[in-house]
């Protein structure tokens, strides 16, 4: 006799990012999280702050970029305006002025950043003499809104 086992799919549980962190235990609410007002106040991390701040502008700028034209090659941008060694730095120093705890949560942020970034500069490769496809463009798209909203997340802790 020949037996057969009906397997039931089982339901995927994927790491949420949203609401921060949407229920994770890492990401504290921002108006829970203990900032060194001085550290924040010093000069470095003033402009390092100024940068995040940019980082954001150019990510809208971006987003309306691909509004108006969805064939726009936005990879000179993305790697002209997010050099990761500055983006990295202007990201930790801001960190320094918050605790442990609330840097636990910002790290999360800064990888989600940094991850953000990279899959949007592959995204946006495309072949000579191709359009990019209206699946391709909802990609990036959504990778830039992700981008907005982690940036956004990340300023809300100063």
């Amino acid at each position: 006799a020949v037996g057969v086992a009906f397997l039931q799919p089982s339901p995927a549980f994927a790491a949420k990012y949203g609401g921060f962190g949407a229920g994770s235990p890492e990401v504290l609410d921002p108006k829970e999280a203990i900032v060194d007002a001085d550290i924040l106040a010093s000069a470095s991390v003033q402009g390092a702050l100024k940068g995040i701040k940019g980082y954001l502008s150019t990510v809208l700028e971006l987003k309306s970029t691909l509004e108006k034209d969805s064939q726009a090659d936005i990879g000179p941008s993305i790697r002209r305006q997010f050099d990761f060694s500055k983006l990295r730095s202007d990201l930790n120093n801001v960190n320094e002025a918050f605790d442990e705890d609330t840097q636990r949560g910002t790290d999360r942020i800064i990888r989600i950043i940094l991850q953000d970034i990279t899959e949007l500069e592959a995204a946006n490769t495309q072949k000579p003499g191709i359009p990019r496809s209206e699946r391709r463009l909802g990609i990036m798209t959504a990778k830039l809104t992700k981008l907005q909203t982690a940036f956004e997340d990340y300023l809300a802790f100063v």
